[in-house]
């Protein structure tokens, strides 16, 4: 039966592609992910966004509503403080430490598993290179029985050609598959980090426009 390509790949490169293999199976769930969480219909919510600047104070007192809110989006939850605040009484000052402290919990989601990726995309080709120290050790230790014997050195290569051809292929492809998953990591960290920022700023302006509509005299005064 004929061994699958990528099955022929794995066995050639030796253990040490095993590491490599698990930390990309972790970076391309990661990737998806985060493009799946980050999506702007999810994060900014049309819907939670006119839900909260429609809002009453009667319905902004309502507990129900405010959960509804909250759960909506990650954006509702900072819309639903603001409401919620001006809903009691809270001076500007006081809604403002408060939304502090919610978007500080909604920035540290937008980043969550992203320190991960980047780890992977520095780590990736240590442990290329890890391989290929190993490939070039199996190289050597292929060669070692026949020195200090009577061999000629013109016939070491050809006594353990196996052994050898083994050798190069575990440091050979450990080298490549390292730079093939740190390249795209590093890649998706990046673009990710930006949308991430992206998404930051959206929510930070949307609740700021909330902030200026109930608390006029806050903004007047800032400005």
């Amino acid at each position: 039966m004929k061994i699958p390509f990528m099955y022929s790949i794995l066995i050639a490169a030796g253990w040490p592609i095993w590491p490599l293999l698990a930390i990309s199976i972790l970076g391309l769930a990661i990737l998806l992910e985060r493009c799946w969480y980050l999506r702007k219909t999810h994060i900014v919510r049309k819907q939670s966004i006119e839900e909260a600047f429609a809002a009453t104070p009667t319905l902004a007192n309502d507990p129900d509503f405010i959960n509804h809110l909250t759960s909506s989006s990650p954006i509702g939850g900072l819309l639903a403080g603001v409401l919620r605040e001006h809903a009691l009484g809270h001076s500007a000052e006081v809604a403002i430490e408060e939304l502090q402290i919610l978007a500080q919990n909604l920035w540290t989601k937008l980043d969550r598993y992203l320190g991960a990726l980047a780890t992977i995309a520095t780590v990736a080709p240590l442990l290329g290179l890890f391989g290929t120290v190993v490939g070039m050790i199996e190289i050597f230790g292929s060669q070692g029985g026949t020195i200090g014997s009577a061999v000629n050195a013109a016939s070491v290569g050809a006594t353990n050609p196996q052994q050898l051809a083994h050798g190069i292929s575990i440091a050979l492809y450990n080298t490549a598959f390292g730079l093939l998953i740190a390249i795209p990591a590093l890649a998706g960290w990046r673009i990710l980090r930006a949308v991430a920022d992206q998404r930051q700023r959206e929510c930070e302006e949307c609740t700021r426009q909330l902030f200026k509509k109930l608390y006029p005299q806050s903004a007047s005064s800032s400005s």
